[in-house]
């Protein structure tokens, strides 16, 4: 005999696909969990923590007793962490300077703070901060990429605090068009979270390679980058929706703040590749050079986003140069230009 209220057809394969995606999510909620504590146990924080208001931020700080260098702060760009510099500038310059690698607000193991973070401006008085805790009066600042609006921003607000400014590879003024649809996704106050906590993870994980290599196309990513600076890093939830708010912010902040570019008066270097495919160099760092008195820009034939590490020699003199030092730069230049003229290496 049959039932009297049989289910439909359809309403069964609805509800199987109704227990078919809660188990899916599960899955993946799961997954996204385990990797995130695998991630930040192979990659644990390396400096220290230094108490803000209402937050902390991890940093790596290191004196230097007679250097002959002032004070120089490192600001990593998106998707990235302090470890990122570190590994970059810190054995070149160890004990000729005091040093700050500052993993920004909501990066690395810095914790976000207040709504301000997400955006330069609020970055840039959160590295002020820091500095006044550990003593640090005045410092050069070099920036990489995204890191380079922070630096910018800082100058105008903390002029008496900025030394000099070294921008490598630098994102600062705004470009057409916008930024890759997963920003938003992440960023969204409806699908941010679950965006994060299933989605951007697993996919991610596949992609941190070839995404890396990308980051240095034309020029061969050095082999042990990725485990020195810990890319994964950024996959974990809060960090990927915090990064994905920073970048999703930026072209309209960059947009206003670079009409006060014009009254940064600090000693300026900029640092840019050619065929840097990340940021545009004849917007940004044409623009840095156009907007900032006697600003000098240093173009590299055949170099892509990464100047920290392809022309690392080529950033260090930069910095003396800031520090009052006299540095042949642009034959230093033609050095870096005549070592990477033949990279081809692909996304």
């Amino acid at each position: 005999m049959s039932d009297r209220h049989p289910i439909p057809v359809l309403m069964r394969l609805m509800l199987h696909l109704l227990v078919l995606l809660v188990v899916v999510a599960a899955l993946l909620f799961g997954y996204t969990r385990w990797q995130t504590g695998r991630i930040e146990a192979l990659y644990p924080p390396v400096g220290s923590f230094v108490e803000l208001d209402g937050y902390r931020m991890h940093v790596v700080h290191e004196a230097a007793e007679g250097g002959d260098l002032p004070p120089i702060v490192f600001l990593h760009g998106a998707s990235g962490n302090l470890r990122d510099q570190l590994t970059a500038f810190r054995q070149p310059l160890m004990g000729r300077a005091e040093l700050l690698f500052v993993d920004r607000p909501g990066h690395g193991y810095s914790e976000r703070g207040g709504p301000e973070n997400a955006y330069p401006d609020g970055q840039a008085r959160a590295v002020a901060a820091v500095m006044d805790k550990l003593g640090i009066e005045r410092a050069i600042i070099s920036a990489h990429s995204f890191g380079a609006a922070i630096a910018a921003s800082f100058a105008l607000q903390f002029p008496e605090k900025t030394a000099g400014l070294l921008f490598l590879a630098p994102a600062t003024h705004a470009w057409p068009g916008g930024v890759a649809w997963y920003y938003g996704v992440a960023r969204s106050s409806f699908t941010g979270a679950a965006f994060t906590s299933l989605v951007s993870l697993p996919v991610g994980m596949g992609r941190v390679a070839s995404g890396t290599r990308c980051v240095f196309a034309p020029n061969p990513m050095p082999a042990d980058y990725a485990e020195e600076t810990a890319p994964a890093l950024v996959l974990r939830p809060s960090a990927f929706r915090y990064n994905a708010t920073d970048v999703a912010n930026l072209n309209a902040y960059v947009k206003g703040a670079s009409r006060q570019y014009p009254d940064i008066d600090a000693p300026t270097i900029i640092i840019t590749g050619t065929r840097d495919d990340v940021v545009a160099p004849e917007i940004h760092s044409r623009g840095l050079e156009r907007d900032i008195a006697d600003a000098k820009l240093i173009r590299i034939a055949n170099m892509g986003h990464k100047p920290d590490y392809v022309a690392n020699d080529l950033a260090v003199a930069a910095i003396e140069v800031l520090a009052g030092m006299e540095r042949d730069l642009d034959g230093l230049a033609d050095a870096v230009e005549a070592r990477v003229a033949d990279d081809d290496e692909k996304c």
